[in-house]
């Protein structure tokens, strides 16, 4: 745990330093190369679209779901995957006004077409984030491949939808696939911690039913 936590920071700082500095030429050209793929375009707008209404419906559907089965376990779950997207949104927010990093398109008009507007800071993508968060979660909790293998190649889609729009740097996507999956990671931690003290009681209103 310490461990991981620690990789986390450090890549995290190691990022924030790097991405001071003007993007290297090798970025720019690889994002450029991501940037000219017109043929996954309306793939890349459809993928990115889906990013808010899959990560907030999923802790909703499984609430309801829960609800209605009176499935305390479930309902903890849904809550789980829940306040690690909260815990990915406020870092992300935090990492983008701490770094300030234009979106490419704004650097690189002459290389890079935006193809969606935006007008939030570029370093680190919160659609790759937000996906990346839900996917682990929802891994960390239910590790079976038919739930692993989609939820991973919805996120690394998203990622790729954002430089392939212009949105992003590679280097943001990449921050943004570490820093969801480690809210994600760390909140689980949490998570198993705070209901093995609490003796994994029931939730309020659970209790009475048989």
């Amino acid at each position: 745990m310490r461990k991981f936590t620690t990789i986390i920071l450090l890549w995290s700082v190691f990022s924030v330093f790097s991405t001071q500095i003007a993007a290297q030429n090798t970025e720019v050209e690889l994002l450029r190369s991501i940037n000219s793929q017109g043929g996954l375009r309306q793939y890349s707008k459809f993928i990115s679209n889906t990013t808010t209404a899959v990560t907030i419906s999923t802790p909703v559907v499984m609430g309801i779901i829960a609800l209605i089965d009176k499935d305390d376990d479930l309902l903890k779950s849904s809550l789980y995957v829940g306040v690690s997207i909260g815990v990915d949104g406020a870092l992300t927010y935090s990492m983008k006004e701490i770094v300030r990093r234009p979106r490419p398109g704004a650097t690189y008009p002459d290389k890079i077409t935006a193809y969606e507007p935006e007008t939030s800071l570029s370093f680190p993508s919160g659609h790759t984030s937000l996906a990346f968060t839900t996917a682990t979660a929802l891994s960390l909790k239910y590790p079976k491949w038919y739930v692993i293998a989609p939820s991973y190649f919805w996120a690394c889609s998203v990622g790729y939808s954002r430089m392939n729009l212009g949105m992003h740097y590679p280097s943001d996507v990449l921050a943004g696939a570490i820093l969801g999956a480690g809210s994600a990671y760390i909140t689980y931690k949490i998570n198993n911690w705070f209901w093995k003290k609490n003796n994994n009681k029931k939730l309020i209103g659970l209790q009475p039913y048989l």
